[in-house]
């Protein structure tokens, strides 16, 4: 895989001996590995104080007003949205927010209600959406972007006990979404006015993206898929990379 090690507050340094130069450890960030395609060290944290989220937003919109989707967008402060940053020594490459279920709803229904309703009727159900999605580059790596779904992944999961991820997408970027995570598409294509764009809704069990973990995680370019569960954690590290959530929060 491309990480060497995981330092973290529950998993033992010993476990990881066989790593004789670590290029990945856990701080006061989430994580930080030495990405090998993009050939810089990379940093994925939580943006949890004001000047980290108001850095994201001003990429947000100068990635979606340079694709035409308007330069207005603000990225949420509230206890049930958290948004995820990745950066370099250059500064910040990509935003993605995790948005869960609650009394206001997801940004979704403003569009796909109907459809994530049908979804929330479920015994058992708690929905979640992946929003405000933008990166400053013109071909994020895959282990970079494993990280980062990785990592939301396990804070939605442990946190909030998410079952159901919507994202809401320009059609363009459908065929992503299925080969890279296996979102599926769900409901009709609308016309979203926010980013004067078509929207097309797509799900994703979170018991499939376990079950692709499982089968996949830590094989990187060796794995039988092309998807980027191939680039995810392996289990040890997930495993640390939850502990130190918790002791983050």
């Amino acid at each position: 895989m491309y990480l060497s090690k995981i330092v973290s507050d529950t998993v033992p340094i010993d476990q990881f001996s066989d790593a004789e130069d670590p290029k990945c450890s856990i701080n006061a960030d989430l994580v930080r590995f030495y990405d090998t395609v993009m050939d810089q060290p990379i940093t994925i944290r939580l943006a949890n104080k004001n000047h980290e989220r108001n850095t994201a937003n001003l990429l947000l919109n100068r990635m979606y007003s340079w694709r035409g989707y308007g330069d207005n967008h603000k990225i949420a402060k509230s206890p049930s949205h958290a948004t995820f940053t990745a950066s370099s020594n250059g500064g910040l490459l990509g935003t993605i927010t995790l948005a869960v279920d609650s009394a206001n709803g997801l940004a979704a229904d403003h569009l796909f209600k109907d459809v994530i309703d049908e979804f929330r009727a479920r015994p058992g159900a708690s929905v979640c959406e992946l929003t405000k999605f933008a990166f400053d580059t013109a071909k994020p790596s895959k282990p970079m972007l494993a990280s980062l779904f990785h990592l939301i992944f396990i804070y939605g999961q442990h946190a909030y006990g998410c079952t159901d991820l919507f994202i809401e997408v320009n059609p363009r970027h459908v065929r992503f979404y299925e080969c890279m995570l296996g979102f599926k598409r769900i409901g009709a294509l609308k016309d979203n006015t926010s980013v004067a764009a078509p929207a097309q809704l797509m799900w994703l069990s979170v018991a499939h993206i376990r079950e692709q973990i499982a089968q996949h995680a830590g094989r990187g370019d060796s794995a039988s898929t092309r998807s980027l569960y191939a680039y995810f954690f392996s289990p040890r590290e997930e495993e640390g990379l939850h502990g130190r959530m918790i002791g983050q929060s």
